[in-house]
């Protein structure tokens, strides 16, 4: 019975007076036992001591004609009630008021903060649980992209075409980063509606709380679509290479989708709903993507360009992608790609290019030739690499970038929204504001 789990009951009859203030008791004997003792009638076996209770209330007056609120007035349980109150009122009288020291005084809240948190995020990882549909679509939405896009650059081959397929299939995987904070923006606001509509007035926990347990709660299924995703699209284009760039290539995969998740939250976080978020997160998404050095190498981007393309975090999250999966991967160019020629006569291919070859790198097919010279300008994919910025030596500086990014949007995040949705803005604050900045100015409260 819910009337059961309270332990203590404070029952305020019409105009707020106090019948009862003390313990329920097991099965509500010592409450029962209360009303019963001042001239109740008795509760049935059958009766809800709750419903018993208030019907008896409601009456007025008991058996003796005797107000409800004078017996409780009268009674050994109000006497106790008041001495009790009067110990806390002198207990507390001796103890220091905590004005001179902060850490003594009232928090804002009932709860510290790290509790808060805990319990928030408790309760945020409920409600996502209650919401499979949400969570099998961003799920769904990493399986089906990456088995799609796996399979459409399936088998990616060792030609200098076979490179830049991985490459492409990997600016592809930057696509799904547009559809996922699409899914991500709809939950956030309906949550901060639900905190700044009833939790937020009534104290219940902080603002900060609520927006770190938001972005704590997303990051375990963005690990888990990272493992879907990768699962999906890797083997199909790379096919089983080691284990070291199996597992490097998953930490990449993982932390794109972190940082998808703490960007989403951080254009969210301060406006006011997901269709003006959304054309903001389109627009940051089209330029990182396009100056991340895919499209054109960063040699070939206009000089005020070259800024997008350090900035994008996609430049660092491609580049640690490629230079693992394609690092110390030999190069077979096709027929199409190879440069054949004739050598001067009475030499051999080999005594033809041997110095340009030591100098410019690439691989001779056939050096015993003397006709129909076979040269493939590359012999391992990091030489591609290098003219697209892209090392294999960078790699963990990259993974690194890409928790930094991480970071900084999570900073930004709370910025935002204590900036927009906490701080109180008056004209008056901003004029003062702007008048501090501009020299020789000053406000009136320095006048």
């Amino acid at each position: 019975m819910l009337f059961q789990q309270f332990d203590q009951l404070l029952f305020l009859a019409r105009g707020g007076k106090t019948v009862y203030f003390g313990p329920v008791g097991e099965n509500s004997s010592t409450m029962l036992e209360y009303f019963e003792s001042n001239g109740a009638r008795k509760c049935a076996d059958t009766e809800n001591p709750a419903e018993y209770m208030l019907g008896i209330v409601n009456a007025g007056k008991n058996d003796k004609g005797q107000d409800w609120f004078d017996v409780w007035k009268q009674s050994n349980e109000s006497t106790q009630v008041q001495t009790e109150l009067e110990r806390i009122h002198k207990e507390k009288a001796t103890e220091p008021s905590g004005v001179d020291d902060p850490s003594q005084g009232h928090s804002e809240f009932a709860m510290p903060f790290w509790f808060q948190i805990t319990q928030v995020t408790y309760r945020v990882f409920q409600q996502y649980w209650r919401m499979p549909a949400y969570i099998l679509a961003k799920w769904g939405l990493g399986i089906v992209s990456g088995l799609f896009i796996g399979f459409s650059f399936y088998g990616a081959k060792t030609s200098l075409q076979g490179m830049q397929t991985v490459i492409y299939s990997l600016f592809m995987i930057c696509t799904i980063f547009s559809s996922l904070s699409q899914q991500i923006m709809p939950v956030f606001v309906s949550q901060r509606s639900l905190y700044e509509g009833r939790e937020r007035p009534s104290k219940s926990y902080s603002w900060k709380a609520f927006l770190i347990a938001n972005v704590i709660v997303e990051i375990p299924f963005m690990v888990v679509m990272g493992i879907l995703t990768y699962a999906s699209y890797f083997y199909a284009v790379v096919g089983v290479p080691d284990s070291t760039t199996q597992g490097t290539v998953l930490l990449f995969c993982i932390v794109f989708f972190i940082y998808a998740s703490t960007f989403t939250h951080m254009v969210i976080a301060g406006l006011p709903d997901e269709t003006t978020a959304s054309a903001v997160v389109v627009l940051l998404f089209a330029m990182s993507l396009t100056f991340c050095g895919v499209m054109q190498p960063p040699s070939a981007l206009p000089g005020f360009w070259i800024f997008m393309y350090r900035v994008s975090p996609f430049t660092y999250w491609i580049g640690g992608m490629a230079g693992t999966q394609l690092h110390n991967r030999q190069v077979v160019c096709s027929t199409a790609e190879l440069s054949i020629f004739n050598p001067p006569s009475g030499q051999t291919c080999g005594e033809y290019l041997m110095k340009y070859v030591t100098a410019a790198g690439g691989q001779l097919l056939n050096p015993e030739a003397t006709s129909d010279c076979n040269y493939c300008s590359l012999e391992v994919a990091d030489q591609y690499l290098i003219t697209a910025g892209i090392s294999y030596s960078d790699r963990w500086r990259n993974f690194g970038i890409m928790w930094a990014f991480i970071g900084f949007n999570i900073f930004v995040a709370t910025l935002m929204y204590y900036l927009v949705r906490v701080k109180r803005w008056s004209s008056a604050d901003m004029k003062e504001s702007v008048m501090k900045l501009i020299p020789g100015k000053k406000s009136k409260a320095g006048n």
